[in-house]
């Protein structure tokens, strides 16, 4: 039995009890609340301590851009959380993204990615790894045979995203870390859609998993925030040199937003994800629907693979209208409590037209490829109640008829 007083292991709590009190740390004036260190530096007692920290010989901070106490609170949060032996925090997803490959990787090296990513994760693999000398293969993520026919000697990366954005296929991710581990290559995966709390990708065998913070993490629409984790050697070497030399860090502030908004996680994703799954039953099969993926329901293309991998569906719907641009316009214009907005995983819902948004820079062809088709709609579902949202697009579907915009 525990006393009072004595401290529990914190690996030995439940997921939600760890999102509240993992990582904590207290200053001498006992807040209940985690601090915000909002500072850009440290003081130090004598210059003999000031040269210990600078080499490493003695624990402590010395610069936010290296550490802060706020930061790491975040950081230790999440690695206990996903299971991580170690985490480092980063100004956006992108910066998280963009940190795990390229410090794994230089000139001479080769990058395998599916080619169903977020447009901006498109861009890095394709256009800006290549302009240091680091060649890059996009395959079909869910062809395992694509995966191993990419690998090439010189291969120190596979990287994918699972579900996807915007079309939510799920890929096999233990099956392509093996094919990663036994060419002597780690898997870096894009876990955001299905958040911490659905999908475990260091437990199926990843070497780093990705966050955008800014997603289901924050959840409420505040802050950019990143983190990425995975073995302390590599995290706290690779990792952190990297970031430490580069900058791209997690403010003090917006680490203590998304400390906070953890705390309420599990909550918002599983309301979330109840919403999104009565709303992809009665959007199937809707005369003016074409198609509906979420990947909560059994007609999804990888529902074997959700079973293994996933906890859940999450909260995304995919739907593409019959009529196309002006179609899917005219309906989500009609719209009333969802909002237009390229965000997701916030407590509002939001729609978006991925071939004009995320994925515009793409040609016409590379969006038809991916199933990034003009009818195509990504819906992030809120925390509203589901009747209201449901009132919602059904209002907006029926407008299409007064709008001469009838499914044929």
């Amino acid at each position: 039995m525990t006393g009072s007083g004595q401290k529990r292991d914190p690996k030995t709590l439940r997921p939600a009890t760890q999102l509240v009190h993992g990582g904590s740390l207290r200053s001498e004036f006992g807040e209940t609340s985690e601090a915000i260190f909002l500072t850009q530096g440290f003081v130090y007692p004598s210059m003999e301590t000031a040269e210990a920290r600078m080499k490493g010989d003695e624990p402590g901070y010395v610069y936010s851009r290296f550490s802060n106490p706020t930061v790491a609170m975040f950081e230790e949060r999440m690695a206990l959380f996903e299971g991580a032996e170690a985490a480092r925090a980063t100004a956006s997803g992108m910066a998280a993204v963009t940190a795990s490959l390229f410090a794994q990787v230089k000139a001479g090296d080769h990058v395998v990615a599916a080619r169903a990513l977020f447009g901006a994760c498109l861009y890095v693999v394709e256009d800006l790894l290549p302009r240091f000398g680091v060649a890059s293969t996009l395959v079909d993520g869910a062809d395992l045979a694509q995966w191993r026919a990419a690998i090439r000697p010189e291969t120190k990366v596979l990287f994918l995203e699972s579900p996807t954005n915007p079309c939510l296929e799920v890929y096999d991710i233990a099956a392509i870390a093996a094919i990663a581990h036994q060419n002597s290559a780690r898997l870096v995966v894009d876990n955001v859609f299905a958040s911490p709390i659905l999908q475990k990708p260091l437990a199926l065998g990843a070497d780093i998993v990705v966050y955008s913070a800014t997603k289901h993490i924050d959840g409420q629409g505040r802050c950019l925030g990143g983190v990425i984790l995975g073995s302390r050697e590599l995290i706290e070497t690779d990792i952190h040199a990297f970031l430490r030399q580069t900058g791209p860090v997690l403010s003090p502030f917006n680490a203590w937003v998304l400390l906070k908004s953890l705390e309420t996680l599990p909550l918002r994703v599983r309301q979330q994800m109840e919403n999104a799954g009565r709303i992809a039953d009665f959007l199937s099969g809707h005369r003016h629907i074409l198609s509906v993926r979420y990947p909560g329901r059994p007609d999804h293309p990888q529902a074997d693979i959700i079973k293994r991998q996933m906890a859940g569906g999450g909260t995304l719907v995919a739907l593409e209208l019959s009529g196309g641009k002006a179609a899917a316009f005219a309906f989500a214009n009609r719209l009333s409590l969802i909002k237009i907005s390229n965000n997701l995983g916030d407590a509002k819902s939001l729609i978006t037209h991925p071939a004009t948004t995320t994925h515009q820079r793409l040609t016409p062809e590379a969006r038809a490829a991916l199933g990034v088709n003009e009818g195509l709609l990504r819906l992030s579902v809120g925390l509203e109640d589901a009747d209201d949202l449901i009132e919602d697009l059904e209002a907006a579907l029926s407008s299409l008829d007064q709008q001469g915009l009838a499914a044929e």
